[in-house]
């Protein structure tokens, strides 16, 4: 039988990442203590990027990207043709242009288009944790959400690695979508991440996944206790996915998780992104303040998108 709700959530994912990246491009790289003297309250245009109010980046790009590739069935290949689409083609672009992409991310697909396959195409290093996959991997929720937890981990590995083949930027997905899942069954916010939390620490010594410092403060603290100072928002993975998870646990709605991770600074569109697909999904499509979704650029087309998708997942076994 259908879900009649997976049209929603494709909505609240799809939506919830590109309206809130749209609100961190234009002070992209302002720092904390400028947005603290002019916060962000509402959809701004031009600034860092001098682009219209309303305009996504890279974030979103290959969010849509990994999106449509998925409506016809998971095929690697295809995601990472989607993503050098966008690239060297400005597809899915609010305006045919790619204003904003990362050295890895460029590096990456580069390797791609000279014939490396996908799965070997990402920097590999400690310095090549970036949040590149991380800001476009919510989508695959839906492809791996229902398989076993390592087959699960083996599928996100492997989208991650188009860009980022380091096992801490593999595992930070790996948490991200983890706490998606537990989103998607309704459960308070915090029991979802108590819910993460003990199954990824079990998953740890499980696979004896050897970095397990980094994620400390998450999986065995409770991030939600720090205060904005101890918060960091550059970006490097870590950074993107503890603040994600901190500016949900610490407000009680879409526009106020968003809005909180803009202001943290510097990786004002991938911080909001990234929180911005979480809150959308806990809170909902209609959550999302509606003033911010008529601006946004393109929004028939992500629409249409998220019908897609959902046609695609649609089943319930």
């Amino acid at each position: 039988m259908t879900n009649p709700n997976l049209y929603e959530q494709a909505k609240a994912i799809l939506f919830g990442v590109s309206v809130a990246d749209a609100l961190g491009v234009p002070v992209e790289f302002k720092s904390r203590e400028y947005l603290r003297l002019y916060p962000v309250t509402e959809m701004q245009g031009y600034g860092t990027y001098n682009q219209p109010e309303g305009t996504w980046s890279d974030d979103s790009s290959m969010t849509f990207c990994l999106a449509e590739s998925l409506t016809n069935g998971f095929n690697l290949e295809d995601i990472a043709q989607k993503c050098v689409q966008w690239m060297t083609q400005a597809y899915w672009t609010p305006y045919n242009e790619v204003f904003d992409i990362g050295i890895i991310t460029r590096q990456s697909l580069a390797r791609y288009i000279q014939g490396i396959p996908a799965q070997e195409c990402g920097g590999k290093d400690v310095m090549d944790n970036g949040n590149g996959a991380l800001m476009r991997i919510l989508p695959l929720l839906f492809e791996v959400k229902d398989m076993p937890l390592k087959e699960r981990f083996s599928t996100i590995c492997a989208v991650s690695s188009l860009t980022h083949r380091h096992i801490r930027s593999h595992f930070a997905c790996l948490y991200y979508l983890e706490f998606a899942a537990e989103l998607l069954k309704k459960n308070d916010k915090f029991i979802a991440y108590q819910n993460v939390n003990e199954r990824i620490a079990s998953f740890i010594q499980d696979v004896e996944i050897s970095e397990i410092e980094p994620f400390k403060r998450l999986v065995l603290g409770d991030i939600s206790h720090l205060s904005e100072d101890e918060i960091q928002s550059s970006g490097y993975v870590i950074h993107t996915l503890e603040a994600s998870i901190w500016c949900l646990l610490t407000t009680d709605n879409y526009r106020d998780a968003v809005l909180k991770a803009v202001n943290l600074g510097l990786d004002t569109d991938t911080t909001a992104a990234v929180t911005g697909g979480l809150a959308g999904l806990f809170y909902g499509f209609d959550a999302i303040p509606t003033e911010w979704i008529k601006i946004l650029v393109k929004k028939e087309q992500i629409n249409i998108l998220a019908k897609c998708l959902s046609k695609r997942y649609n089943i319930i076994e």
